[in-house]
């Protein structure tokens, strides 16, 4: 197992790799490690062969797994052995030429601006800690596009609520500001004065009850909870807000560039898909507006 620890290592500490990242490919080397186990019995990870992952393809495709799911376990497994590569350990990658499942790109999942504005403008939030809380976590993830990490990690410090802004860590530790909307003052003022009461010496921003940081479980459940009652989709995530951001920025004329950096993608691919969402929304329009449509 010594091989895999360096090689989680290498991504915390190197490539600086989130932790739900860093989880993500221990669960899919160790679901490799379980398959050659299964099905070859004692092996060496350093002398896996190409037919091997084919082989492992095969039955997680026979299993019913997405082929988005398959396409980012061979991603990790490509990781891996470029590392054992780049250490001098093996001369070539077994992965390097497998081909992976096509994947048809699903377009993001989002609310619409007259549900959100429902559910922040009217009265669906109990006016307690709790409550407050929890209007302040749906707000900052659709006023700001943050991720759930983002979120969780924020510190008082990094709340300015003179400039209307925060200063948020993401991916790989890279630092960036995010304005969140100027309607919020009034209550995140509310919240850290409630905050005060339960906080002690803790400095993160968001807290359960008991005056701990709140925990990734807890911020799924609120957000799912209270986008219940504004929408009938299945999904309702904290990614959700993020794609809604994302769109409604787009939808109401945002430079593509100016979104990218609000959401810290690392090139302007991963913000391109929002623009299929936007363009779903344009031929809407079109087919509404244009006498001959």
């Amino acid at each position: 197992m010594a091989l895999q620890d360096d090689f989680i290592k290498y991504l915390q500490f190197e490539k600086r790799y989130s932790e739900h990242t860093i989880v993500a490919y221990k669960k899919d080397l160790d679901q490799f490690i379980h398959f050659l186990s299964e099905s070859i019995g004692d092996f060496d990870i350093v002398t896996v062969q190409k037919n091997h992952v084919r082989s492992w393809i095969v039955e997680m495709m026979e299993d019913g797994i997405s082929s988005s799911s398959v396409t980012r376990k061979i991603a990790t497994l490509r990781s891996f052995y470029k590392f054992l590569m780049k250490q001098e350990i093996i001369e070539t990658n077994p992965v390097q030429l497998v081909k992976t499942p096509r994947t048809h790109k699903k377009l993001p999942v989002f609310v619409q601006e007259k549900s959100l504005d429902q559910l922040l403008d009217l009265d669906l939030f109990s006016h307690d800690f709790t409550g407050t809380r929890d209007k302040v976590i749906v707000s900052l993830l659709y006023g700001t596009g943050i991720r759930l990490a983002e979120l969780k990690n924020l510190l008082l410090v990094n709340v300015d609520l003179k400039g209307f802004t925060v200063r948020v860590l993401g991916k790989r530790n890279k630092e960036r500001i995010v304005p969140f909307p100027h309607s919020m003052k009034v209550l995140l003022d509310e919240y850290l004065q409630l905050r005060e009461e339960i906080a002690g010496i803790n400095q993160f921003l968001l807290l359960t009850s008991d005056g701990k940081q709140v925990y990734d479980k807890l911020i799924y459940r609120v957000v799912k909870e209270h986008l219940g009652k504004v929408t009938t989709l299945d999904k309702r995530s904290p990614h959700v807000l993020r794609h809604s951001f994302a769109t409604h920025l787009l939808n109401n004329g945002a430079d593509l560039n100016a979104v990218k950096e609000l959401l810290g993608h690392a090139n302007l691919s991963a913000t391109q898909i929002y623009t299929h969402t936007t363009f779903e929304r344009l031929k809407e329009i079109y087919n509404q507006a244009h006498p001959r449509a």
